[in-house]
């Protein structure tokens, strides 16, 4: 389900006609998160700290609004839920689009996604699962500790959908880093919405 948001009354009518405007609205970051508690749990439990941090990170884009927006033929609609369209590896090197139903409940969420994921690494070509505007687009690049990452996408679109890459966790002193890439749609989002995912992101890595 969704809403759809007055422009003319809305706060962010001036951003929002502003950076709609450019051909590229998208503007992104890249930061670190502490995934020692996270990572910990997940071993000593035996679940798979990929599902584990997505579905985190999922719980927080639903909390913050902004992450349920979307642009659609000129106007702003907000969902009542996001749900993840992630990339799974294969073995023969290639890739696939996942789709995973947003659930608050990790083990049902993680049921659900085992399946899609085996469906996925069986299949092959590109086609994802589902086509809609309320998923966020997830990578995972778990062999390499970045510190930046570049997004290829069409221009001009009308795209707003966020895309989240998480890379390769390193060691910093006493603590396991996790990078975590962001790209979003800046007629929607700001570096204030960002950080509001992040704290919430942060805080559910540490709830163990």
């Amino acid at each position: 389900m969704k809403k759809e948001i007055s422009i003319e009354s809305w706060k962010r009518k001036a951003h929002f006609e502003l950076f709609n405007s450019f051909d590229d609205p998208f503007w992104g970051l890249t930061t670190q998160v502490d995934c020692s508690e996270a990572f910990d749990h997940c071993k000593k439990e035996d679940i798979s700290f990929f599902l584990f941090y997505l579905h985190k990170s999922l719980i927080a884009a639903n909390k913050v609004d902004e992450f349920r927006q979307r642009v659609e033929h000129g106007k702003v609609f907000q969902y009542d839920a996001v749900h993840a369209s992630p990339t799974i590896s294969r073995e023969d090197g290639t890739f696939g689009f996942a789709y995973f139903d947003f659930d608050k409940d990790f083990t049902s969420f993680s049921v659900k996604a085992q399946k899609e994921i085996e469906k996925v690494k069986k299949g092959s070509g590109l086609k994802p699962a589902i086509s809609n505007e309320n998923v966020i687009h997830y990578s995972t690049v778990p062999w390499v500790n970045f510190t930046g990452v570049e997004y290829p996408r069409n221009k001009p679109s009308e795209d707003s959908i966020p895309k989240i890459t998480f890379g390769k966790i390193c060691r910093q002193d006493d603590q396991l880093q996790l990078p975590v890439s962001m790209l979003v749609n800046h007629a929607l989002i700001d570096a204030f919405h960002i950080s509001l995912f992040l704290e919430k992101f942060q805080d559910l890595m540490n709830e163990i």
